[in-house]
């Protein structure tokens, strides 16, 4: 039988905490609550190892940041994924945050069940870190570092325009002729997935793009995109970010 993803909250309050877990659980989760503290979360992570650990950005003793940080600075076989949580958007933290460690970053509200299908997709990519013959397992690697391009390149985990832009992205490098067709094809298949418009789609992409090409790193930009972030052409379009993108793993595809 594979092993449940062991995952620790550092929240066991009764109006947030505890229901998160029983979420979780109903997911088929092996979750656990701490306390709202940093060290006392440093403490259990150390102790126990968990595959994934959720936290607010601002914790008593010690914050998300500080925690990360300690962490790291431990001998571990496998670092825990971490995914962190905001009661208001500061895109400054944000970028702190990621730059940290974070693999997510979450603003409040949020659904609980969408959580633990996030935790669920992280460890699932913890589980398989190479791509293998079976279609699932090669989906799930792919799929994960399509994950890493966007968080280095600066579209923030928790807006709609970074799911879009993931799947996106997938569906050119699996058909590169759908590129040919973003308007008939192309958005309307990401908006089937994710029941929405195509042009609410559309729209959440440039989104995305805009807020990457404001807050991304300019030499990570330029390794993918070239030219194009330069001041006299500007960002690329949605089509020709994902095609740059989609190119290259196509490419890497090839040569591996």
């Amino acid at each position: 039988m594979d092993r449940k993803c062991k995952v620790l909250l550092a929240d066991n309050s009764e109006s947030f905490g505890k229901p998160c877990i029983r979420a979780m659980r109903a997911h088929g989760l092996d979750a656990e609550c701490v306390e709202k503290d940093g060290k006392t979360l440093l403490d259990t992570i150390l102790n126990t190892r968990p595959d994934v650990v959720v936290m607010d950005m601002f914790l008593p003793n010690l914050d998300a940041i500080g925690v990360m940080k300690a962490v790291k600075s431990h001998v571990m076989a496998a670092l825990p994924r971490f995914m962190v949580m905001f009661g208001f958007d500061n895109p400054t933290l944000e970028g702190e945050v990621m730059a940290a460690g974070a693999d997510y970053f979450f603003l409040k509200p949020f659904d609980y069940g969408e959580m633990a299908e996030r935790i669920l997709t992280l460890y699932s990519v913890r589980s398989e870190p190479q791509a293998v013959a079976v279609a699932s397992g090669r989906v799930s690697s792919l799929e994960m570092r399509v994950t890493d391009i966007l968080h280095q390149v600066g579209v923030p985990a928790h807006i709609k325009g970074y799911q879009y832009l993931r799947d996106a992205i997938l569906m050119a490098i699996d058909d590169e002729d759908i590129i040919n067709a973003v308007t008939k094809r192309l958005y309307p298949g990401v908006a089937k997935k994710h029941a929405t418009t195509s042009s609410r789609v559309e729209r959440a992409i440039r989104h995305a793009i805009e807020v990457a090409w404001d807050r991304g790193d300019v030499e990570i930009l330029n390794s993918y995109f070239g030219y194009t972030i330069h001041s006299t052409r500007g960002k690329p379009t949605n089509s020709e970010f994902i095609a740059m993108i989609a190119d290259k793993f196509r490419l890497q595809m090839k040569v591996g």
